[in-house]
């Protein structure tokens, strides 16, 4: 049997110490509270990170293609995409799909309110899976019907209350041209999105209706918008997108075109690394403490140790064996109570958020099993190295003081 292994497990099963046994628990529970808030900011910041992105991904695409031009307005300038583009891509194995769009101003009016609003004609080839999530009321655009397509409406949960609608209403949308161009639309279905600059700055109509308007040919388009298949390769895909793009088209990320929210979300990884450095900082002071104390409680032990034989290094291995025993506890009831608290949030959305200010309506919680490996090591090495220091106060100790120390 290893001796030092032998007399670090009764020095942490059998002491009867009063005093180092609760400096003992205090460290442990030191590790134990510093790991599971390092799981949970990792775990929150990651599934807040996520959340964002998809809510604006997934109404706005990953990458918008349009026509290369001076227009600064919310209208885009017409452009058919050619047969050689449209193939590279299909082509393109980082893109998952694609389909096209074409935007206009207009004005709600309903209720005697007015609203100012983008409207989003879209066609048969749009992905409704996100925007079927976030539905609260009423269904999608069925464009099997192309004549009822041309009339219904999806508009946000925020538009509605501002103009007093419900699913099922009509009311008289006016599209700003040379001259106001009412038209009379019905409510087919209320989506809450939870991003103001979404919710409040677009409804989803039938391309089709923009294209009438503005005498467009049957083949032309106000832009694409691209769905990517790895978004954390978003900015290499997006450059080999524009790369391949003719002359008279261009192409931005959504990251250039929200660069507020993701700006605001890059710095969020600021302060987990912050918060991640204070915690394990916690833990590692609460570990050397215990270990001081034990050393320092344990003098007479050392000087018998060293006046049998053993080396500095031998004891300083039973101290660091009690400690590692020590982390583990702390590690284990770390892990217990931070994956805990993450999946209780999962299953009951108990800690809400305000959704104006944070774009969501509760805390979100995204493990992953590398992270909570990773913290799990990296809590271990940094505190066996941190706590070698202290350890070498055992080479000071004269075995003749310490055996006469009482």
């Amino acid at each position: 049997m290893n001796f030092e292994y032998f007399i670090a497990g009764r020095i942490a099963i059998k002491s009867e110490r009063t005093f180092s046994k609760l400096i003992v628990r205090i460290a442990i529970a030191g590790v134990m509270l510093s790991l599971a808030v390092m799981i949970l900011t990792i775990a929150i910041i990651k599934g807040f990170k996520t959340e964002i992105q998809d809510k604006v991904r997934g109404y706005l695409g990953d990458v918008q293609i349009t026509r290369y031009d001076l227009n600064n307005s919310f209208e885009h300038s017409p452009f058919v995409l050619d047969a050689q583009t449209k193939k590279q891509l299909q082509q393109n194995k980082n893109i998952e799909y694609y389909y096209p769009f074409a935007t206009k101003p207009a004005i709600l009016s309903a209720n005697n309110e007015i609203e100012g609003i983008n409207f989003k004609g879209i066609d048969k080839t749009y992905k409704w899976d996100y925007i079927k999530q976030h539905i609260i009321s009423g269904t999608i655009i069925d464009f099997r019907d192309s004549v009822a397509a041309m009339q219904e409406l999806l508009i946000s949960q925020y538009t509605a209350n501002r103009l007093k609608l419900k699913t099922g209403d009509d009311f008289i949308m006016y599209f700003v041209q040379n001259q106001l161009r009412p038209r009379k639309f019905k409510i087919v279905g209320i989506y809450d999105i939870g991003v103001e600059d979404i919710d409040k700055g677009f409804v989803l109509g039938n391309i089709n209706i923009i294209k009438r308007l503005n005498d467009w040919k049957p083949d032309q388009i106000g832009g694409i918008e691209i769905r990517t298949k790895n978004f954390n390769r978003l900015k290499v895909v997006a450059d080999g997108i524009y790369e391949q793009l003719p002359r008279n088209l261009r192409s931005y990320s959504i990251e250039e075109n929200f660069p507020n929210i993701f700006t605001w979300l890059g710095l969020l990884d600021v302060n987990t690394r912050v918060i991640l450095i204070l915690m394990l900082i916690v833990g590692v002071i609460n570990m050397v403490t215990a270990l001081l104390i034990m050393i320092l409680e344990r003098t007479n032990m050392i000087g018998m140790l060293k006046s049998f034989g053993a080396s500095n290094w031998s004891i300083m291995k039973i101290f660091l064996f009690n400690a590692a025993y020590l982390i583990g506890i702390g590690l284990l009831l770390g892990n217990i109570l931070g994956i805990g608290l993450g999946l209780f949030q999962q299953s009951t959305h108990i800690f809400k958020l305000n959704q104006t200010s944070y774009f969501l309506a509760y805390a979100p919680i995204e493990f992953h099993v590398t992270d909570i490996i990773g913290l799990n090591l990296i809590t271990v090495i940094v505190c066996l190295l941190v706590l070698i220091i202290p350890s070498f106060l055992i080479s000071k100790v004269s075995p003749l003081k310490a055996i006469r120390f009482k």
